[in-house]
């Protein structure tokens, strides 16, 4: 479903940086998949680049056998509509809408009947227990509740791809918990294929397995199993032998 081949970035300047070198790896439909690294690791850029923010340098990406980066203005702004779903750490919702319009923002942009935005908005928001409060704005609910919506607008129009750039950064524990179930019920209800990036490993346990980078390049790979604690320690395990500094990766939380 999701190919990256090759996949390298240098950012040009007075000192040449290189971000990513020859990534290659594969995500299959329904898959849930976590990227992991120290800051400055690459792993933003990789995401960055799979989202089409950011052009590679060599290398190739296809999403569904297509390369967004091949396609012109007009039909990559389709595409990301269309086949992929974005949820931010920052949420990224419109102060000026109410929940019901944020989420059913990308349906809007494809001049979907009213009718049918309100049943899939309704739906959706049910799943992630949001259905009461879709009246209500950004500014009179919960750092969770933002994120749920976040997470109805990315998948409402029932996308490809699921980039998820540390969604639960800004959450405290119960609410972080709360979203990592709701993105894994989705992940096997709806068989969305999701790409997490994250510094959290209770975050990455709900993962079906873990990349982790490391200046740039692959460093490891480990598979979740039967087991989420487990899995979970192997995170811990994995990223005590990454290094980076005390900052790079977020405290535990159990």
């Amino acid at each position: 479903m999701l190919e990256v081949k090759n996949l390298s970035k240098v950012y040009e300047g007075k000192v040449p940086h290189r971000a990513l070198t020859d990534i290659n790896l594969s995500i299959e439909k329904g898959e849930f998949v976590g990227i992991m690294g120290p800051s400055g690791s690459g792993k933003t850029t990789l995401l960055n680049m799979i989202a089409t923010i950011d052009e590679p340098t060599t290398g190739e990406i296809l999403i569904n056998g297509k390369n967004p980066h091949t396609l012109g203005k007009n039909d990559l702004a389709k595409f990301r509509r269309r086949e992929m779903g974005f949820v931010f750490q920052d949420f990224n919702l419109l102060n000026t809408l109410t929940l019901e319009e944020n989420i059913v923002l990308p349906l809007t942009l494809d001049n979907t009947k009213v009718k049918e935005m309100e049943e899939k908005a309704y739906a959706i928001a049910q799943k992630l227990g949001i259905a009461e409060i879709l009246n209500k704005r950004t500014f009179e609910i919960s750092g969770g509740q933002a994120q749920r919506v976040a997470i109805a607008r990315a998948m409402i129009h029932e996308p490809s791809l699921v980039l998820a750039d540390e969604p639960t950064g800004n959450l405290d524990s119960k609410a972080s918990k709360d979203v990592m179930e709701m993105l894994s019920r989705l992940n096997k209800e709806e068989e969305a294929t999701m790409m997490l990036v994250t510094h959290e490993a209770q975050a990455a346990s709900y993962c079906d397995r873990v990349i982790f980078i490391r200046d740039g390049k692959q460093y490891a790979e480990i598979h979740r199993g039967d087991s989420q604690k487990v899995f979970f320690q192997k995170i811990i395990d994995t990223l005590s032998l990454l290094g980076g500094n005390d900052n790079d990766f977020s405290e535990v939380r159990i």
